[in-house]
């Protein structure tokens, strides 16, 4: 894998993939080597602090027990405000307080938060002049669309720049981001060097998470990120030969990658099998690179007794049961860390209300996903519809509007000031959320499930609504208690029912206590957590599956006595058609 070893590595792909653990592993490995390295999350929904067993912060950090192993969590939130900071300083003695007032309010939105996230991560790749002090640098950035938002914004600011330069935006006076140029400039291009940065591209042997890795590695090779290699994560070869459940296991997996998109079968690729444990802390992350101890594992089985836990918790249908029996429309919205499975819940909860006969409306505001795959081939009720939130459509609508509305009596010359004004990147950002909105409104006549972004993404989205709701307030004329914004629906859990999506595992369930703990915090309750992919419910014989199903039941029975009012859980499904196995209800069948 380090045959060609570059100063920069970057491991990228869909949620839940595996990313942070492998690149923890090559970061800990290179490390026993004897090499200095600097380990970087940029992801909103790190957790570096879990699979390092070391308090990671913004601030470089020496990892436990591996001296010349650093790691820095670049926080979106501390950047923000550090941005916001140095944009301001320069005009506390120039202007009055409303106005730096206003300025600092109009940094607040979610695409600040990204812009200043992207800033630290340029000041790790391009550096600042000084002597690079590691050997390696990698990355453990965030899912796919969000990194390769981040890697389009240099490209993004600088014609905003160069077409607009004495204008202002939600990045800040575009006079102050003309310094950064130079290192922006020169971030891409270490970026496209061949023999300074590589792509790791993370998947697992899954259609979606292949089709992902297809995607991204084609929009970052015409980006001139070529230097590629494919790493398929979590490869399950059964060691009990006789257990039906594991052979379609890796029957499913055998077929997926054998009709993985060519352009990825012609990459250079490396396999990463299964573990029976989740890679947290140093031993388990050195076994990465180690071939499996299939002996070790049968010994350490014989004295597992896997419970079925999970048969007595709730399942999808006895939520819409519940849904259903005390409203006849209203918002559903599941969230969560990437890859645990949100777009199928919110797929199947949408078929599910359909075939009651409700009128229902499927949405994502997730960028990197695409429910029409997952729906594939399966039909429509007539009741049900489905769109995604797409940024780039939503961008174009929302300025052609703009300009129908105000361009009207314009001058040439204003109209091409104006179009400039809203060529600036958080245009997007005003667009997406205003088709959010919309959908929200739906919810008033029909059940809208709105399938959100990974962790991170949503929560800046619902920034985004909260400082809208600020500014209605701030500036209507109106009865404040007549009005009702977005945000106030989220907040009103007769018309809202979130659902928060864990897998039973340490870190995603920690990841999803985080993000209950945000929501507390704005107003908004969630309803209930669903475990998706369970092992412990499934009948099970090979060790290393039985396992991965013992160390699910503690972590089970703590959502249940920690953080959920209410769980239902959904088993692990080994069939190929894992949603229509959800709406048919036959995930019992599937797994016997």
């Amino acid at each position: 894998m380090f045959t060609d070893l570059t100063p920069y590595l970057f491991f990228t792909g869909k949620g839940g993939v595996g990313k942070t653990s492998l690149a923890s592993a090559t970061a800990v490995k290179l490390a026993d080597e004897g090499r200095s390295v600097l380990l970087i999350s940029t992801d909103p929904a790190s957790n570096l602090k879990e699979v390092l067993e070391t308090k990671i912060t913004e601030k470089i950090t020496p990892v436990n027990g591996l001296p010349n192993l650093h790691a820095v969590n670049i926080d979106p939130e501390i950047s923000a405000e550090e941005y916001r900071n140095r944009v301001i300083s320069p005009l506390q003695d120039i202007l009055p307080e409303h106005e730096l007032k206003k300025i600092r309010e109009e940094l607040s939105g979610a695409c600040t938060t990204e812009i200043a996230a992207f800033d630290e991560f340029a000041r790790y790749v391009a550096g600042d002049g000084d002597e690079q002090p590691y050997d390696v640098i990698i990355f453990d950035t965030a899912p796919t669309g969000h990194t390769l938002r981040l890697l389009e914004l240099p490209a993004a600011w600088s014609d905003y720049i160069e077409t607009n330069p004495d204008g202002a935006s939600c990045i800040g006076p575009s006079s102050a981001l003309k310094t950064s140029q130079k290192r922006y400039k020169k971030v891409v291009e270490r970026l496209q060097d061949k023999g300074a940065t590589t792509i790791y591209l993370v998947t697992r042997p899954d259609g979606s998470a292949l089709r992902e890795a297809e995607r991204s590695g084609r929009e970052l090779d015409e980006m001139g990120l070529s230097n590629q290699v494919l790493l398929i994560n979590g490869y399950f070869e059964p060691i009990d030969e006789t257990d039906p459940f594991a052979q379609k296991m890796k029957a499913k997996a055998d077929q997926t990658l054998h009709t993985m998109p060519v352009r990825l079968q012609a990459m250079k690729q490396q396999l990463f099998p299964l573990r029976p444990y989740n890679l947290l802390g140093l031993d388990r992350l050195r076994t990465v690179f180690e071939p499996l101890d299939k002996e070790q594992i049968i010994e350490n089985s014989r004295s597992i007794l896997t419970e079925q836990h999970e048969s007595e918790l709730p399942d999808l249908d006895a939520f819409v049961d519940e849904l259903t029996s005390k409203k006849e429309h209203g918002l559903v919205m599941t969230m969560g860390k990437g890859g645990v499975g949100k777009t199928t819940i919110a797929a199947a909860i949408a078929f599910k209300l359909a075939g009651r006969g409700y009128p229902v409306h499927l949405t994502t505001t997730d960028p990197a996903a695409h429910l029409t795959e997952h729906i594939g081939e399966l039909s429509l009720p007539a009741s049900m519809t489905v769109d995604r939130i797409d940024p780039e459509k939503e961008k174009q609508e929302y300025i052609e509007t703009v300009l129908g509305q105000r361009g009207k009596q314009m001058t040439e010359e204003e109209l091409k000031l104006l179009r400039e004004d809203l060529e600036s990147p958080c245009t997007e950002e005003v667009a997406v959320f205003q088709a959010f909105s919309k959908a929200i409104h739906q919810a008033k006549r029909k059940f809208v499930v709105v399938d959100t972004a990974p962790t991170g993404h949503t929560l800046l989205l619902l920034d985004t609504a909260g400082s809208y709701h600020r500014e209605v307030l701030r500036n209507t004329k109106m009865d404040a208690t007549r009005l009702k914004t977005p945000y106030m629906y989220l907040q009103d859990p007769d018309y809202a029912t979130l659902l928060i999506v864990a897998l039973p595992e340490t870190t995603p369930i920690t990841e999803a206590a985080a993000l209950q703990a945000d929501l507390r915090r704005s107003g908004i309750e969630p309803y209930a957590w669903i475990a998706n992919q369970s092992m412990s419910a499934a009948t099970i014989t090979d060790p290393l599956l039985k396992q991965r199903a013992a160390e699910e039941v503690p972590l089970l029975e703590e959502i249940e006595k920690k953080h959920a009012d209410k769980l239902y859980a959904i088993p692990w499904i080994s069939g190929d058609q894992v949603l229509q196995a959800l709406i048919e209800n036959r995930d019992k069948d599937v797994m016997a």
